[in-house]
């Protein structure tokens, strides 16, 4: 394979691309597209479903993503890489969960339902991504491919499931959420993928992000740029922490890596 053009510049969505009112600012969208334009490659790597990334890929142009926290990989229109939880795993969880009574969000590619009719939780949570608070349907799981899962609870809660569940991944993304997915996954992994196909080398890589499902990522890549309201932990990982969303962080960023 030959080597391709260019960088490959990866960009986290919540937090990162999106400023604290889901918004992407015109200086990062000037930034992205002036990337295309020199002859990079851009795409997007989040914990979000292909469904919730319709819009932002419309708008920006990008045809290429790591979804569900690696999980679900599309180059170019075309789906390379799909990881699914074991549907028993699924079962497992759904029922350990119900027991405690915490809730559970089932995410396949095409949508997403709670096991809850309402909870506070799910509400604050749904609230920072800027989606509704999902139907419910407690059995949404059975006979779909179950990418990733929300469990909604707080940091004292999570290691029960931590110690029955070594089969999966628990990755917090929120202070009363994490994502769920199966053991060895993460952004990294699917970026492995991405790269697998495309021929970059992780020293061409360059990634931008905000939080802690992020810092495999950051591991992985040749170079890591931390948002300003990263974490402490995820800034640390982090070759260059710019400024936030809102105050032109994706700009400053890449005028730091020299790729503007």
């Amino acid at each position: 394979m030959n080597k391709p053009q260019g960088k490959l510049v990866l960009f986290d969505i919540d937090g990162t691309l999106l400023d604290r009112h889901n918004r992407i600012p015109a200086s990062a969208k000037r930034a992205i597209f002036t990337l295309k334009e020199a002859g990079h490659t851009v795409a997007l790597a989040s914990g979000r479903s292909p469904f919730m990334l319709e819009h932002l890929r419309r708008e920006l142009g990008l045809h290429s993503y790591v979804s569900f926290n690696g999980q679900y990989v599309v180059h170019e229109h075309r789906l390379i890489y799909s990881n699914p939880i074991g549907p028993e795993l699924v079962a497992q969880l759904a029922a350990f969960a119900a027991e405690r009574e915490h809730p559970l969000v089932y995410l396949d590619a095409e949508g997403m339902r709670c096991n809850q009719q309402h909870h506070p939780y799910v509400e604050q949570c749904m609230r920072s991504l800027d989606v509704l608070h999902p139907e419910c349907d407690p059995r949404y799981y059975e006979g779909r491919h179950i990418y990733q899962t929300m469990l909604f609870c707080t940091e004292e809660h999570e290691a029960m499931f931590r110690l029955a569940f070594p089969d999966l991944h628990f990755v917090r993304w929120h202070p009363c959420s994490m994502d769920v997915l199966p053991a060895g996954g993460s952004k990294a992994a699917g970026i492995k993928r991405l790269i697998a196909e495309t021929g970059f080398r992780p020293e061409d890589i360059y990634a931008f992000g905000d939080n802690y499902n992020d810092m495999e990522m950051f591991r992985f890549v040749g170079c890591s740029i931390a948002m300003g309201n990263a974490p402490k932990a995820v800034k640390k990982l982090a070759a260059f922490v710019t400024s936030e969303a809102e105050q032109d962080g994706i700009w400053h960023g890449l005028r730091w890596a020299g790729l503007l």
